[in-house]
Parts: structure tokens; sequence; C-alpha cells
């Protein structure tokens, strides 16, 4: 399965490679089984198996979130954006984007609400399939650094129980409107995440991070502080766009933070070396010779950003000592 969890992911990565560069001509079950070694009727099958959708479903939904960000970022023109999407016309693309989301182009353009896309789907999600190797990383040690963070908003679900990122989403799915697909899909549609990428990155899931909030009724974390575990992005101070009815739209004031930072890794190989050596960091740091210690009051907001490609970091929340 997890061969095939691997290959399935090969597919869908190579989709988004070439929906962004418009070649169509890449876009078909047989080019992507000849990739494989495989005949376009095994990978369909396996397709569906591993992923719960057909292969040309996944494929129209994919077009159209890459399509409704065109739309909702730039004023091209409308037919422009369906031809360039493998729509063969403005009334076929309207028809698409009308069921997907229950709204027309014209009328989303107008009024961009947070809806559901579908966002690139992880069947090789090593977190979910509990892979992650316990070599040491061969980067450079975790880096500490100060940093002051502006004030900002913090749009995301929260949960008092969960215990990391697989149980968070656990927990989330048995919550209606609240599971990973749905909510990964509303925040994928918001325009301006501060930490988004940008663009129509392959990474659909750019800007959307995990966080805890120091809580008085959430669990007590290794760090002896209780907290709710959150999942969401960071918008700018002056966002006023729609907030879905399952989340949560919270003022972050300026403040001080601490960060913990390694570098890119292997996730497969070193991922569970390089969380040692980070939570070894952030246990050991001398907090008295800096000055600062860790601002523990309640709704103070601990960042987590966990992309090997790119860092592993902690944001946690400082004050003069």
């Amino acid at each position: 399965m997890c061969e095939w969890s691997r290959n399935v992911q090969e597919i869908v990565d190579e989709i988004d490679v070439c929906i962004r560069m418009q070649r169509d001509d890449a876009l078909t079950l047989r080019h992507l089984a000849q990739k494989l070694g495989y005949s376009g009727f095994y990978i369909s099958r396996k397709f569906k198996e591993i992923s719960g959708m057909k292969f040309r479903d996944y494929l129209r939904y994919r077009r159209l979130a890459f399509a409704l960000k065109q739309l909702r970022d730039t004023e091209d023109n409308i037919l422009d954006i369906a031809l360039n999407y493998g729509f063969s016309s403005h009334e076929a693309f309207s028809r698409a984007f009308k069921k997907a989301y229950g709204v027309a182009p014209s009328e989303y353009r107008q009024c961009p609400v947070p809806l559901v896309l579908r966002t690139i789907l992880r069947p090789f999600d090593c977190y979910l399939l509990g892979i992650g190797g316990t070599g040491m990383s061969s980067s450079e040690d975790v880096k500490a650094y100060f940093i002051t963070i502006p004030a900002h908003k913090f749009l995301h679900i929260k949960n008092y129980e969960s215990c990391g990122y697989w149980d968070f989403w656990q927990k989330q799915s048995q919550i209606p409107g609240q599971d990973c697909a749905t909510v990964c899909g509303l925040l994928d549609s918001i325009k301006g995440k501060l930490d988004d990428l940008g663009g129509n990155e392959a990474n659909s899931g750019s800007g959307q991070i995990m966080a805890f909030i120091n809580e008085p009724a959430g669990r007590l974390c290794g760090w002896g502080i209780p907290i709710a575990e959150c999942y969401g992005v960071r918008l700018p101070l002056d966002y006023s766009g729609e907030v879905p009815p399952q989340m949560l739209l919270i003022d972050v004031p300026e403040g001080e933070y601490l960060v913990f930072e390694h570098g890119p890794f292997d996730f497969e190989t070193e991922n569970c070396g390089v969380e040692a050596k980070i939570e070894k960091a952030m246990k050991e740091f001398d907090y008295s010779a800096s000055g600062y210690c860790l601002d523990t009051t309640p709704g103070r907001v601990f960042y987590f950003y966990h992309d090997p490609a790119r860092f592993w970091k902690y944001v946690r929340p400082v004050r003069k000592a």
C-alpha cells in the first residue's frame, strides 16, 4: 500500500505541474500511466482505491481550483481562464464552476467568499503513514533568534484535547465541516495569507500552519503550559473578508518571539532526528542569559512551521524577564 501511495502521489504532483505549465497533452491518464509503466485501466483503479476519487473527477476539481485563484487574483478574461485550464468554452467552464462551488464565475469574481477547493491530494503523507527516519540531519545545528512579529489576525480552528498533527485531524474529522479536506480547502481559497508562497503553487496548502494558543482550559503540554492546538492562516490586520462559520478569527497584537529553526531536511530519513535536535535546543536554551522568558499569558500564540523542503520552525512568544 505504501508503494502505491507513493505512486499516486507522483501522479497528483505531476498533475499540478502540468496544470501550472498548461501542458494539456501530458494531462491524460495514458500519459501518466506510461510514466509508471502500467496500463491506464490499472492506474485508474489504483488511483480510486488510494484516493477515494476517480482520476477524471480529481483532475477537473484541481483545474477548477487553479482557475478560481486566477479568477480571484487577476482581471483576466473569463474565457481565457477557461481555455487556460482545459475547458472548451465559457459555458462549459461556468457550468463546471457553478456545479463545484454553487456560484457562477462572474458572481464569485465580484464577491470572492471562502469556498472549499480541492487541495492537492496527499496519499503519501509521511505524518499520517508514520514515516520519518531517525537519522540525524547533516545540516547545521538549530538556530535560535529573537524577532518582533507585527500585529495580525489568525483565522483558525482549534481543539482543546488533541496531541499532535495526526490526533488533531482525527478529532476534527468527527466535527461536521472541520475535517482536513474541508478546512484546508477553505483556507486555500482565501487571498492574502501572510505565509503564502504566492501564486498557483503545487503546494496548495501554502500559508497554512499549526499553532498553539495559551488556554487555561486546554490540555497541559510538554512545556507545562495549558494549550489548545490550532490549524489556520495568518492574515493582515486589515483583513475584512468573510469568516467561515466553523472558524475563529482573532487579533494577535504585535509581540516578541523566540524562533528555533532547522534548515531543509529529508522527511523519510531525518524527521525524527531533526525533531529530537530541535526539542533539545528548546529545552536547553538559556533564557536567563537572554533577558527573556517564555510568555505564558492566556491568548499568546505559538506558531509551528513544518516544511521539510524549507525548514522546521517553532515560533514561541516571549517577554522581557
